[in-house]
C-alpha cells in the first residue's frame, strides 16, 4: 500500500490525490483550522470507496451541528471499509460510535484501538481537549482519565506539535503549570500558527494569574487567524478574559460585539452559547446590569438553537441567558426537562445539573439564600459539566454573588480567598475589595 498519513500509517486508497488531500485534512483538523472540511470532502470525492475520508468529514460535520449529514457520512464510511485494513475498521467504527452519539461505546473502543494503534492521532483527538468523549463524560476525575490516556503515548509521538499541544493542556488542567508550558512551547516551535498550543497558552496565563502577558501574547497570535477557524471565537474569548481581569471593559464589550456575540460568531451553536453567556455574565455579576447588556439576543438564540434540554454544556449556558434575562418560563420549563431525564439516567452531570437548574431559578426570583444554598451544594460537582477550570468558574462566580446578595458576605468572601489563593486575578481582588469594604460598613 503506497500511501501513508504523517504517523506512518497505511491508507486505502489507490488514488495519490486523494491520499494527499486526506493528509492536509489530518493536519488542519488536528490544527483547529477550517480547511479540514474541504480537505476531507475532496479526499473521498477523489475516491469515494476511501472510509476514512468519509468518518473524518463525518465527525466534522458533527461538530458544526449537522447531525443527520454526519450520520450519512458515516453510514457511507462503515459501507467502504470492509476491504481496508484492521486498524482503519476499527477507527472508522470508533468515531461511527461517537457520531451516532454512543459516546461510552466510542470511547471504550477508543481505548482498545489506540492500545494497538498508539499513533492513530485523528482517533486520539476525539478524546482529547474539554470537548472530547473524556471532557465531555460527565466524570468527576476526567481530568486524571485525560492525563492517564496521553502520558504514557508521549514516547510514541516524540516531538509532535499536536499530541504536545494536548498533553499541556491535560497538565494545565491538572495544576502543573510548569510542565504544561514546556509542552506547549515545543508544540509552538514545531507549528507556531496551531490553534490547540495558543489555547493552551491562554489556558496557561489565566490559571497563573498572568492576564497582561496572557493578552498581550493573544493579540499578538490573533492577527491573521482566519476567521473560520476553530478556535478564532473562542481564543477571542479568553483574550476578553484577561481585559476583564485587568478592568477593560469596554474592551470586554468591544471583543464582544465583534466576534463572540451569536450574530457575529463564526463558532457553532454549542461554542458560541457557552462564550456569549458566560462572559456577558461575568459582566453582570461584576461590572454592568443585566439590563444594560444585550441578553435578549443571547436568549433568543438558546431558545432557537437549544430548544430541549439534551446537550449538558448548552444546558448550562441556556441556564445563564434565561436567567440573565429573567425568563422565568423558560428556566422552569428546562429545569423541568432536566429533571425528567435525570429520573431515567440520560444526564451524563447526574441529578447535579438538576441542582443547577434550581439555582438559576432561585436567582432569577430574587431567592438570593437558597440560590447560594443549591449553588454550593452544586459546587464539588461543577467539573461533570465539561469544560475547562477557566470556563467552570462563571458557575461559581454565581455562587458568589448569590451569597452577597444574600448578605452572607463572610462566605463570599471566604470563595474569593480561596480563589486568590489558587491564581492571582485583577477582577476577584477588586470584588473581594468590595465586598470586604461592605463588610466593613455594616460593622459600623
Amino acid at each position: 500500500m503506497p500511501f501513508t498519513d504523517r504517523y506512518g500509517l497505511p491508507l486505502s486508497t489507490t488514488s495519490a490525490k486523494a491520499a494527499e488531500a486526506y493528509c492536509r485534512g489530518l493536519d488542519h483538523a488536528l490544527a483547529a483550522e477550517a480547511e479540514a472540511e474541504d480537505c476531507f470532502r475532496a479526499a473521498r470525492q477523489e475516491d469515494p470507496g476511501f472510509a476514512l475520508a468519509h468518518i473524518a468529514e463525518a465527525r466534522l460535520l458533527q461538530f458544526r451541528a449537522r447531525p443527520l449529514e454526519a450520520r450519512e457520512a458515516a453510514e457511507r464510511a462503515r459501507q467502504v471499509v470492509g476491504g481496508a485494513t484492521r486498524r482503519e475498521r476499527q477507527h472508522v467504527e470508533c468515531i461511527a460510535a461517537a457520531v451516532a452519539g454512543d459516546s461510552r461505546a466510542a470511547l471504550e473502543k477508543l481505548r482498545a484501538h489506540i492500545a494497538e494503534f498508539p499513533r492513530d492521532a485523528f482517533v486520539l483527538s476525539q478524546a482529547t481537549g474539554v470537548y472530547g468523549l473524556i471532557g465531555f463524560s460527565g466524570r468527576l476525575e476526567r481530568n486524571d482519565e485525560q492525563l492517564a490516556l496521553l502520558e504514557p503515548l508521549a514516547p510514541a509521538y516524540g516531538d509532535d506539535w499536536w499530541f504536545l499541544s494536548q498533553l499541556a493542556f491535560a497538565y494545565n488542567e491538572l495544576f502543573r503549570h510548569e510542565d504544561a508550558r514546556q509542552a506547549v512551547e515545543r508544540s509552538l516551535a514545531g507549528n507556531p500558527r496551531n490553534g490547540h498550543a495558543s489555547h493552551t497558552v491562554a489556558h496557561i496565563a489565566y490559571e497563573t494569574g498572568d492576564a497582561e502577558g496572557g493578552a498581550a501574547f493573544l493579540r499578538e497570535w490573533l492577527i491573521g487567524y482566519d476567521p473560520a477557524h476553530q478556535l478564532y471565537v473562542h481564543n477571542h474569548w479568553h483574550l476578553a478574559l484577561f481585559e476583564l481581569a485587568a478592568g477593560n471593559v469596554d474592551r470586554v464589550l468591544e471583543l464582544y460585539d465583534r466576534v463572540i456575540r451569536p450574530t457575529v460568531a463564526t463558532s457553532p451553536p454549542l461554542g458560541t452559547i457557552a462564550d456569549a453567556a458566560s462572559l456577558l455574565w461575568r459582566c453582570t455579576l461584576t461590572e454592568r446590569p443585566a439590563d444594560g447588556l444585550p441578553w435578549g439576543e443571547v436568549a433568543e438564540y438558546a431558545a432557537a438553537n437549544f430548544p430541549r434540554a439534551g446537550v449538558t454544556w448548552a444546558d448550562a449556558h441556556c441556564l445563564i441567558a434565561w436567567c440573565a434575562a429573567n425568563d422565568t418560563a423558560r428556566l422552569a420549563t428546562l429545569v423541568g426537562q432536566l429533571r425528567d431525564r435525570a429520573a431515567g439516567g440520560k444526564l451524563n452531570a447526574g441529578p447535579m445539573l438538576v441542582t443547577l437548574g434550581e439555582a438559576y431559578l432561585a436567582f432569577a426570583h430574587g431567592d438570593w439564600s437558597r440560590a447560594a444554598n443549591l449553588f454550593q451544594l452544586a459546587r464539588p460537582e461543577f467539573i461533570r459539566l465539561g469544560g475547562s477550570h477557566a470556563q467552570r468558574d462563571v458557575f461559581e462566580e454565581t455562587l458568589i454573588e448569590a451569597c452577597a446578595r444574600a448578605g452572607r458576605l463572610e462566605q463570599a468572601r471566604a470563595i474569593l480567598e480561596e480563589r486568590l489563593d489558587r491564581r492571582p486575578n485583577g477582577r476577584d481582588r477588586r470584588w473581594l475589595a468590595a465586598i470586604t469594604a461592605r463588610q466593613a460598613a455594616l460593622s459600623a
